[in-house]
């Protein structure tokens, strides 16, 4: 007892004898009943609501993010519907040039055997052409004038006539004919390729803006996919804080409910037979009521310093008192002071 600096007695066993006055105690009681009764190492009342008051802040962030993840994901997946969609378009659209570009081969494959006959046409005209030059260079032309001269009579001179028109169309046909094949050949050519050229060109830009919708439609299926699974770990993060404020509130619910009896008999179990903690009184004295520390002169199972002995009523030493008044007295201290009152307490 007292503050003063002294040993504590070993602990001699000694029986407890006293039930002593437990005015103090009773006092003590009431006051712990309105307190959060909780064991060793549990949460108070107070710490739970600061946690659920935490948590329930939280959850609230949580939900907003958790809404506004659900918004970015809408974007994005309509994004990404709308890219496959433009996709499908273009690859029907490609499916369709395709198919032109094949029937415009298969013309072209025609316009080219084609090609090769006019050309034979034309070389055959051009041989046929090569060989009357070279006849009228060998011969010469013929004197139209000695040749109609010569004629036996109005009839051969007829036929001579008309043998010379003859020439002269068969050769202006000759030329005709070959120049008409050449153009013929030419513009043929010319149009097949051109043709063949914009149908590759189609489908080249087909095919590419088919790729880059289709980059897109990867790119907003992969940042739908990366906010759903974010999304997910944001709800499960919700849950278990909600099912952790759940829990908490049960405990502060569980530890408000407990009635003023437990308390009463937790406190109880504190001070045992004692007018103070039994552990307290243990580590001053070992519960002998006779027991005095030499160093400070305090006595007891309290060891309570003759001078506060003296000032709350007591009369002699108080080792020597009955433990009857030992408790009374250690009572009224502990009501004054506390656990304040005992080293062992501090």
């Amino acid at each position: 007892m007292g503050k003063e600096t002294r040993h504590k007695l070993p602990m001699p066993g000694v029986p407890r004898r006293a039930k002593g006055a437990l005015a103090c105690a009773a006092a003590f009681a009431a006051t712990a009943i309105a307190l959060p009764i909780a064991p060793s190492g549990a949460q108070t009342i107070e710490e739970l609501n600061s946690r659920i008051a935490g948590a329930e802040q939280e959850a609230a962030s949580l939900g907003a993010a958790i809404e506004a993840r659900s918004a970015e994901l809408a974007d994005a997946q309509y994004e990404a519907v709308m890219a496959a969609q433009r996709e499908a378009e273009l690859s029907a659209v490609l499916a369709r040039g395709q198919e032109r570009e094949a029937e415009l081969e298969a013309q072209v494959a025609t316009a080219r055997a084609e090609l090769q006959a006019a050309k034979a046409r034309l070389q055959r005209g051009l041989d046929v052409l090569a060989d009357r030059l070279v006849a009228i260079y060998r011969n010469g032309v013929a004197d139209e004038t000695l040749l109609l001269l010569n004629a036996d009579g109005f009839d051969d001179l007829a036929t001579r006539a008309e043998f010379l028109r003859r020439i002269e169309e068969a050769d202006a046909n000759l030329v005709a004919r070959v120049r008409a094949l050449r153009d013929d050949v030419a513009s043929k050519l010319e149009a097949v390729e051109k043709a063949e050229a914009q149908a590759a060109a189609f489908n080249e830009r087909i095919a590419s803006a088919r790729a880059q919708i289709a980059a897109v439609r990867a790119d907003a299926e992969a940042q739908a996919a990366a906010l759903e699974a974010a999304r997910q770990r944001q709800q499960a993060a919700l849950a278990s804080l909600q099912s952790q404020v759940s829990d908490w509130t049960s405990e502060v619910q569980r530890l408000e409910q407990i009635s003023a009896e437990q308390a009463q008999q937790t406190v109880g179990g504190w001070f045992g037979d004692w007018a103070i903690p039994e552990g307290i009184v243990m580590c001053e004295s070992g519960g002998n009521f006779s027991a005095v520390n030499p160093s400070s002169g305090a006595g007891g199972a309290y060891q309570i310093l003759p001078s506060t002995w003296r000032l709350y009523g007591g009369q002699g030493l108080p080792q020597n008192a009955s433990p009857s008044e030992q408790s009374r007295i250690a009572a009224q201290i502990w009501a004054d002071s506390g656990s304040a009152a005992w080293v062992c307490a501090g």
